[in-house]
């Protein structure tokens, strides 16, 4: 009898290692040049219509060698990003990374663990590097911590643990539904980001379960009228259970008093959730670390290291005092994920305890790398250097009559528009945003927009490392010389702006 010959083994592994070594120092090389010669490139660029067309393509049945799918990259996909890692990108509030972290990424993913815990390095350095940033914000080394993707992760785990601890019944196991419980509700200024009404929607808490407070005229909450609010609900049959205060809106980077929030927390047994996504680490910055004043005393916090970390997407931190607090919300007892007294399986689910996620990539790795290289002074120091750029860039504003301040400047934003005097409301916002798209579409530079009492506002939120101060001066030239030009196409006849 003639034995069947086994099948093929097949692997993804590369049939001709050198080739692929040769391709990934290809990769490398092109993306260090990229951040070298960031000043001599346009912010952003309109993806062409050939690349739009390159990149719509059938299903790949059959493989091609990397060298072809790289050369693709770099033609059709490499020169059209955002553009937040250029030094003039100030739009929003994003990263722009550094080579360090895209290093520590590539090596994360070449490890490729699975930190949901097990007895592994991986798992030695998140517990680590969340000790570091419980330290970093005042937290105690008690606090219980976990890794996550962003500010909206971060904020609703703090959250989903806040409704746990402050229910009043075992939220657990009863949930929601049914029975005579008292609605539970949440309170935070109007100038609260949007992952609250997120949250509220997927915890089952519905968007009325958020109570918007007005704001004050530095844009932080009013605490009066946060207080009436708890006393109604209260008198309505309302629960009353968790407080949110900002360190850093992301309107205007305004500060809430997050040491009057914990008195007014504990008055009515609330949990005091803190939300300083970019400015919670403006406790780095050596003359400036008291504008977070408070954000220690909260039952939890969230915040983000790939924006005034520096780090590159995604690696936020979920920080809370009670050390039990996380596993109580999130603990899971399933068989296939238990621990064992021994082996790999030991602590197993130490990070799956404490989240939505069981399967985690290895985030830890760059803030590690990133915090040993580059040291937490020289973070902190260019931390307060944004700070500076936006007092200076503030300064060029009020200098130039032509444009007008619409918020203070508390933070590292400023908000500001063209203002000749010459038309209305309606027309100065419809100028604004032609200006702020022409600034963009030309690639001089990305702020972003808002809306502050009815006016458009151009948006400078500075997390840049790369910024220097004359990028300023070239933006301030750039809002007036585009200006000058929709003005000078009015007198032409061109009325498409209708100012």
């Amino acid at each position: 009898m003639t034995a069947t010959p086994p099948p093929e083994n097949l692997t993804l592994d590369p049939e001709n290692w050198d080739q692929i070594r040769k391709t990934g120092h290809q990769m490398l090389d092109d993306m260090f040049t990229h951040f070298e010669t960031l000043r001599d490139q346009p912010v952003w660029r309109q993806i062409p219509g050939e690349a739009k067309k390159s990149l719509d393509e059938d299903l790949p049945m059959d493989g091609t060698p990397i060298e072809a799918v790289y050369d693709q990259f770099r033609k059709d996909i490499f020169p059209y990003p955002t553009g937040n890692v250029h030094p003039r990108f100030w739009g929003w509030v994003m990263t722009n990374g550094s080579a360090t972290s895209m290093l520590a990424d590539m090596l994360a993913s070449g490890m490729n663990p699975h930190l949901a815990g097990y007895e592994q390095s991986a798992s030695l350095i998140e517990k680590l590097v969340v000790s570091w940033l419980a330290k970093l914000v005042g937290f105690p080394e008690t606090s219980s911590g976990l890794l996550v993707s962003g500010g909206t992760m971060a904020n609703l785990n703090g959250l989903a643990v806040a409704r746990n601890a402050k229910a009043g019944y075992n939220i657990r196991e009863e949930g929601l539904q049914g029975g005579d419980r008292p609605e539970l509700t949440v309170y935070g200024s109007s100038e609260t980001h949007n992952w609250i009404y997120k949250a509220c929607e997927l915890m089952g808490l519905g968007r009325r379960a958020f109570n918007e407070i007005d704001i004050n005229e530095d844009y932080s909450i009013d605490l009066a009228a946060c207080r009436a609010a708890i006393e109604a609900d209260m008198a309505a049959g309302k629960k009353p259970f968790c407080l949110i205060g900002t360190v850093g809106t992301v309107n205007t980077g305004a500060i809430d008093d997050i040491v009057a929030l914990r008195a007014l927390a504990d008055e009515f047994d609330m949990w005091l959730h803190v939300d300083g996504a970019f400015g919670s680490l403006v406790t780095l910055a050596p003359e400036y670390k008291h504008l977070a004043a408070g954000q220690e005393l909260a039952d939890s916090i969230g915040f983000d290291l790939h924006k005034w970390g520096f780090m590159s997407y995604e690696i936020a931190c979920t920080l809370v005092r009670n050390t039990e607090g996380q596993r109580e919300t999130f603990e899971q007892n399933a068989s296939y994920i238990a621990s064992s007294e021994r082996s790999l399986s030991v602590g197993v689910t130490f990070f799956a305890d404490r989240g939505l996620q069981l399967s985690r990539s290895f985030r830890a790795l760059k803030a590690w790398m990133c915090f040993k290289e580059q040291g937490i002074t020289k973070i902190g120091n260019i931390i307060q250097q944004n700070i500076e750029q936006a007092q200076y860039l503030e300064k060029l504003v009020i200098a130039n009559e032509a444009l007008e301040l619409l918020a203070p400047v508390t933070l590292n934003i400023v908000c500001f528009r063209y203002n000749n005097g010459t038309t209305s409301t309606e027309g100065l916002n419809k100028l604004n945003a032609e200006i702020l798209m022409r600034i963009q579409e030309t690639g001089l530079a990305v702020p972003s927009q808002t809306i502050l009492d009815g006016k458009f506002a151009i948006r400078v939120c500075i997390t840049n490392h790369r910024t220097k101060f004359e990028d300023l001066d070239i933006l301030i030239a750039g809002v007036l010389g585009e200006s000058q030009n929709i003005f000078s196409e009015r007198a032409l006849g061109n009325k498409i702006y209708e100012i």
